[in-house]
């Protein structure tokens, strides 16, 4: 029987919550009317 890859079922999740979360922001977004900066985007705060 085959070995079940635990951390390519996660993975999976990770990228499947990011997408849907990218989704609800875009959308956000787009309902706002503005693009805001995205989070990558901004400089690290020196705390």
């Amino acid at each position: 029987m085959a070995k079940i890859n635990y951390s390519f079922e996660k993975r999976q999740r990770e990228l499947a919550k990011k997408k849907q979360k990218d989704a609800k922001l875009a959308k956000k977004r787009a309902d706002n009317g503005t693009a805001p900066a995205d989070a990558a985007d901004r400089p690290a705060s020196a705390s």
